[in-house]
């Protein structure tokens, strides 16, 4: 069988198989672009939440050290002894 001739036929056979593919996950219709686009941004939203939520925790965590090392400086200087 001669390199072109192979090259196409397993083009056309990759092809298949990747039709086959989206059909069995349901993304062959007309709209099938469309719902790929649309699994991207509800993917890209996912990831976005993700983010948002893993630099909440570590803002949470530096603020509640801050906060408890001032509490600590505050305490070790007795700096409002005398307020009372």
């Amino acid at each position: 069988m001669p390199r072109a001739e192979f090259e196409e036929l397993l083009e056309r056979v990759a092809e298949s198989g990747a039709r086959a593919a989206l059909a069995e996950v349901g993304l062959d219709g007309e709209n099938a672009a469309n719902d790929i686009r649309e699994l991207r941004g509800l993917l890209d939203a996912f990831n976005e939440a993700k983010r948002t939520a893993w630099q909440t925790v570590v803002r949470m965590i530096t603020t509640g050290l801050v906060l408890a090392l001032v509490a600590g400086a505050v305490i070790k200087f007795e700096l409002f002894k005398g307020a009372r």
